[in-house]
């Protein structure tokens, strides 16, 4: 209903005419436009406010993919609509800058579930992980063992 109310089912809807996809009524409120045709966005499947379109003939509303569809469908409710796709484009420069792919590290996909989306989350790119010193899963170097307080009382006690 929010996403109604929003504006990003229609434009949903509207997109999915504009990519010739058959729209039908699926579970959870949600629409579905299968064989869909225009060449962007470049995904398999994806959503746009209560509809997920796919270029398949179907998506099955029990699948690992439609979960995380219907996850974003949920994002675009709590992002206020279509106020999500330049969101969702920052998240995924963002992620690109780090890893070198859109989706690891963009954290809409990361929040929809990188794996049910078909995602692999990937390391910071190597220049990254040897200026901060993380890779994105582990520390490349040890962090110090003296704690922040222990320097506070050390530089500042009177003895």
């Amino acid at each position: 209903m929010v996403n109604l109310a929003n504006g990003s089912t229609l434009a949903g809807l509207g997109v999915a005419a504009l990519g010739c996809a058959a729209t039908t009524r699926s579970a959870d409120g949600l629409f579905v436009g299968v064989r869909y045709r225009l060449p962007v966005p470049p995904a398999p499947a994806f959503c746009l406010g209560n509809v997920i379109m796919t270029r398949g003939d179907a998506i099955d509303p029990g699948s690992s993919l439609f979960r995380h569809e219907a996850r974003h469908a949920t994002q675009f409710a709590c992002c206020g609509g279509v106020a999500m796709i330049p969101l969702y484009l920052a998240a995924a420069g963002v992620s690109w800058v780090l890893t070198g792919d859109f989706g690891a590290r963009n954290v809409f996909e990361r929040r929809a579930g990188l794996a049910d989306g078909g995602y692999m989350d990937k390391p910071l790119r190597p220049a990254l992980g040897r200026v901060t010193g993380f890779n994105g899963s582990q520390w490349l170097r040890p962090p110090s063992t003296r704690s922040r307080a222990a320097f506070s009382r050390a530089s500042f006690s009177r003895t």
